[in-house]
């Protein structure tokens, strides 16, 4: 890509808001400085204004397009100090090249500005259009030294160009200054008039020879004086070589051999043969001929070849080997004069003893096939080049050849990985309508119309409300509607939104609109709104026009698209790309097997079989292990990574037994089944310790019509791999769901019909795969019936209720007993407690927060240290009668007698299901205060243990009069003052685990 043309970033910076007063004089004089891959640009300063508009772009060129990704393009703001008293720091924007778009799709997104100290008083939005264009080169290529002058030109107004080396060592040393020392900011950025905070003399760095234009290994100057953390992570990119399917991470088995795989999985062998093709001595007749390889009971045969090569491998599970030699023999079809039927003549067999097989290891080099001689007493002379190796399961060859423990080479038991549509919400606002034609004329005067709006994607339907429209409502003859319609669209994008005005006295459709997707804008937040339009409506063919309708529609890209439920979500990401950060860390997982699995069919009618697979999801990514037929304790062992962009997130593992494969009907044409459920498994990330392998057996419960039934043990191993522990950290500060989740939200009814909406497109284009991801697959992965009322599901949340007013119980009965005096010495030290803090209050708030610290300390080492499951004790499985089950598992609405009385029980069973999801949210509120003093998620302990520390020295120093009233004063500050989005005490109880996601 970099050879073939020339990539340039533009990046237009359009207007901050709400920015900080940093003059003295209550506003501020910004100006932003823009720093991309050695390269520096500066925008004007805007006088005075805390909204400062500038609409400038910026050009920058990309040296290396294949690293662009590990980039970092860093924009910070500063107050001009001519119009103030200094030149201080006004916020910067931090942005990977992973979420730039190309041009065509860039779109106005507003970034939080971030604090580059702890000390740093910062608020506002930055408004940045990112986009890169990829140029043809020129003719006679494009030198190092044309490219200098361009990189290292400023846009400082005053200030003449300098080099760019010593000027990005000068930055970079000043920034790490700054952040030693905040408090001398000011006097440090008083040396500059126009530009940032710089050293007057820029360091001395060694002589750089210019290189020729064809040495493209060796980087530009520019990039000879990164950090080396950049340097590591491009190295670390560049050792993954991940495919990248729009704008997604997707790491298939092949990929990650390249980077040490199958390390947390046990090496399977297999016996490898490659058979490529043979040579006969006579070349007569032009038969067609073709391989067999035996192995005690198994045999095998190549595709019968006249002239092509057979080219094939075949991999033995060595394991399910009954013999210790091989043999491989050619045979040759021939058909006689004046016969139908075709004989077969052995041209000749080769044998291998498997103890002298070679073996191989990659990254060892394949082994080269090589010619044998076939022994034959009728046709002698006669060849075969063929290779034999032993290797494992990370061998290049194991993807594509025929695979003796998942049936050979059946697609629907191969080893797969799909990915989730990328989804989008599709907002319709329908304004109003203006010179609407109707069928009769007269109708409208003769009595009220009601009318309505319709819109259809694909199969989504949703209306607004009824309005009226006649003589009677004078002021209707445009009716006005100003609602908005929300649907889920995928891409790719059905062709047409289809919008429909239907009169609902008759049922008649008055016109339609259909608006192509292709014409819709795209936004990421509320701060622009897109343009409203005007459609002409369309009726029959006697009306071509009836009217036109005024309609506001765009692709919100703010927004995350649940298509899962919200206790066991695993993404939430927005879906703009644009909104992306970087991803904190990497999670691996291996399936290695499972044990004492339970017979689910018969094969042939006389024995139980079972064929197993598994099926792990994380974010859009599903992965597929193959299948292995009729076994009760399957070895997989096979490894796969996702990267992980929030720890609070959870692994979903499912096993199913395959019955899509090799299933005909009478007619012998092939008739698909399903696929039924052994059970499941949830592993929430943050509640694993970071760098450290869990390798642990799961007991795999699964609940049918007639009760809860163990299937077997599941065998994982859990590794979450930590990039940036700071950003792991401070993840546990920010918001759970993106921006436009807080500052717009969606209705709860609303969410739960777009979720389920998106849940039914998830499926229906996972089930079009080749092979298909069946349905009842996709359901069970992603708790589709969570909403549904069952009576097993509320008692579970009333007990869990229940378990957290125990602990409160359980603390009035303390003081019970030391009222009553049951244990004197703790009677006596309360009583001196009391007394020490009537005398001084002052110390009450630093006693319990020393307290606190103490206890969680002490408590550490009783930590859980293996990751939760599924709990069937907290699911009440065991304990749930036959009717209950019954009520469960009917549909809904139900399926039972149909009378008066089903129509109540089914109103009945919607308005339990609320209840029932009101009662468990309840419940994890007090499962999350449990889980934070039982360590259930290390970090999020770790952060309040020290926060307890911290504050038990605060207030041992400050006064409890000074902290009430700065408390005060801090609850009622302006609204200028206050954010819209949640605060960082509510962001981190909302990410602690609850219970949650172990009821089944």
């Amino acid at each position: 890509m970099a050879e073939n043309c020339v990539r340039k970033l533009f990046v237009e910076i359009c207007n901050a808001k709400n920015l900080m007063p940093k003059d003295g004089q209550g506003t501020a004089s910004a100006y932003a400085i823009v720093d991309f891959d050695g390269q520096r640009r500066r925008t004007k300063t805007k006088f005075r204004d805390l909204n400062p508009q500038w609409d400038e772009k910026h050009e920058f060129l990309v040296h290396d397009t294949e690293t662009m990704e590990s980039e970092i393009l860093e924009v910070n703001l500063y107050n001009d100090k001519k119009m103030g008293k200094r030149s201080t720091f006004l916020g910067k924007v931090k942005l990977a090249g992973s979420t730039f778009a190309k041009s065509g799709s860039e779109t106005l997104v507003y970034y939080p500005l971030e604090k580059r100290s702890v000390f740093s008083q910062i608020k506002g939005e930055l408004g940045l259009k990112i986009y890169y264009i990829d140029e043809d080169p020129p003719a006679g290529g494009v030198s190092e030294s044309d490219q200098k002058p361009e990189a290292v030109t400023s846009v400082a107004e005053e200030k003449p160009p300098e080099n760019q080396e010593g000027k990005v060592a000068e930055v970079k040393e000043e920034e790490k200054k700054e952040e030693e020392k905040p408090k001398e900011e000011p006097k440090e950025e008083e040396k500059s008039s126009e530009n940032p905070p710089e050293n007057s003399k820029p360091e001395e760095s060694p002589a750089v020879e210019p290189e020729k234009p064809a040495e493209v290994e060796n980087p530009p100057i520019a990039h000879t004086e990164k950090p080396m953390k950049m340097q590591k992570a491009k190295s670390e990119a560049e050792k993954r070589g991940d495919l990248s399917v729009k704008g997604l991470e997707l790491r298939s088995l092949s990929n990650d051999r390249s980077r040490s795989a199958y390390d947390l999985v046990d090496r399977m062998p297999f016996l490898y043969v490659r058979v490529v093709k043979a040579k006969r001595e006579s070349t007569e007749g032009g038969s067609s001929i073709y391989a067999k390889l035996v192995i005690g009971t198994h045999s095998i045969k190549t595709k019968s070849q006249s002239e092509k090569d057979w080219d094939q491998v075949f991999a033995f599970d060595k394991e399910g080997l009954n013999s210790t030699s091989l043999e491989v023999s050619v045979w040759a079809e021939e058909k006689k004069e004046n016969e139908d039927q075709l004989t077969e003549n052995c041209l000749g067999t080769v044998s291998f003893d498997l103890q002298e097989v070679p073996k191989r290891v990659p990254p060892d080099s394949p082994l080269a096939p090589q010619w044998y001689s076939l022994e034959s007493e009728k046709s002698p002379g006669n060849d075969v080049m063929l290779a034999v190796w032993l290797g494992t399961q990370a061998d290049e060859a194991f993807q594509e050849a025929w695979q003796s423990d998942s049936g050979g080479l059946i697609p629907e038991t191969r080893a797969k990985v799909y990915l989730s549509p990328k989804l989008w919400y599709l907002r319709l606002t329908v304004i109003q309508t203006q010179d609407l034609q109707f069928a009769s004329k007269s109708e409208p005067k003769a009595r009220n119309l009601e009318l309505y709006v319709k819109g259809q994607l694909g199969p989504q339907v949703f209306k607004t409300g009824r309005t009226s429209v006649g003589s009677a409502s004078p002021g209707s003859a445009n009716p006005t509607w100003n609602e908005d319609l929300v649907f889920v669209a995928a891409e790719p994008f059905e062709p047409f939104l289809v919008v429909t005005v239907e009169d609902l006295t008759n049922g008649q459709s008055v016109g339609q609109a259909k608006i192509q997707m292709a014409s819709i804008e795209k936004r990421t937040d509320d701060w622009t709104d897109t343009k409203s339009r005007w459609f002409n409506l369309v009726g029959d063919e006697n009306h071509p026009y009836t009217g036109r309708i005024h309609l506001r529609i765009c692709l919100e890209g703010g927004y995350h698209v649940l298509d899962e439920a919200a206790h066991v979500i695993s993404d939430v990401r927005a879906a703009a790309k644009q909104l992306t950060k970087p991803p904190i860390g990497l999670l691996e997982v291996g399936i290695r097997g499972a044990t004492n699995l339970l017979p689910v069919k018969t094969k042939d009618g006389t024995r139980g079989t079972i064929d197993a697979y598994v099926v792990a999801k994380y974010g859009p990514k599903w992965v597929r292990t193959r299948t292995i037929l009729d076994r009760f304790n399957p070895r997989w062992n096979e490894q796969y990574t996702w990267d992980v962009y929030d720890p609070c997130t959870v692994l979903t593992i499912g096993v199913f037994d395959n019955g899509r494969y090799n299933r005909e009907n009478d007619a012998g044409l092939k008739q698909p089944g399903k696929d039924l459920r052994i059970g499941k498994v949830r592993i929430r990330l943050s509640t694993l310790d970071a760098n450290q392998v869990y390798s642990t057996s799961y007991s795999l419960t699964v609940l049918l019509p007639t009760g809860a039934k163990k299937m077997g043990d599941l065998e994982i191993a859990v590794r979450f791999t930590c990039s940036s522990w700071l950003s792991l950290i401070q993840s546990y500060s920010t918001p759970m769901l993106p921006r436009m989740h807080y500052i717009r939200p969606l209705g709860p009814a609303q969410q739960d019909i777009l979720r389920h909406t998106a849940m039914r497109i998830v499926t229906t284009r996972l089930s079009r795969s080749e092979p298909a991801m069946g349905q009842e697959v996709v359901q069970y992965m992603l708790d589709s019936d969570t909403h549904v009322w069952s009576m097993r599901r509320s008692k579970a949340n009333w007990f869990r209720v229940v378990g957290c007013l125990s602990r409160a119980v359980s603390l009035a009965r303390w003081f019970d007993g030391i009222r009553t005096w049951i244990h004197p010495p703790t009677s006596i030290l309360v009583h001196v407690l009391l007394i020490a803090v009537v005398l001084c209050p002052n110390l009450i708030l630093p006693t319990v927060f020393m307290y606190a610290f103490l206890i969680l300390t002490l408590r550490f080492r009783y930590r859980h240290r293996h990751s939760h499951n599924m709990d069937p004790r907290l699911s009440y499985v065991d304990f749930v009668s036959a009717d209950e089950l019954d009520e469960e598992f009917d549909g809904f609405p139900t399926t039972r007698s149909g009378d008066q009385i089903r129509i109540r029980y089914d109103r009945l069973r919607a308005l339990g299901g609320r209840a029932q999801v009101l009662l468990g949210d309840v419940a994890a509120q007090g499962e999350r205060l449990e889980a934070l003093f039982n360590w259930r998620d290390p970090r999020a302990t770790g952060i309040f243990v020290v926060l307890c520390l911290a504050a038990s020295l605060l207030f041992y120093a400050v006064p409890f009069k000074v902290f009430l009233l700065g408390f005060g004063l801090y609850y009622l500050r302006h609204p200028r003052f206050r954010d819209d989005m949640p605060s960082v005490p509510a962001n981190f109880f909302r990410r602690l685990p609850s219970l949650s996601d172990q009821i089944i």
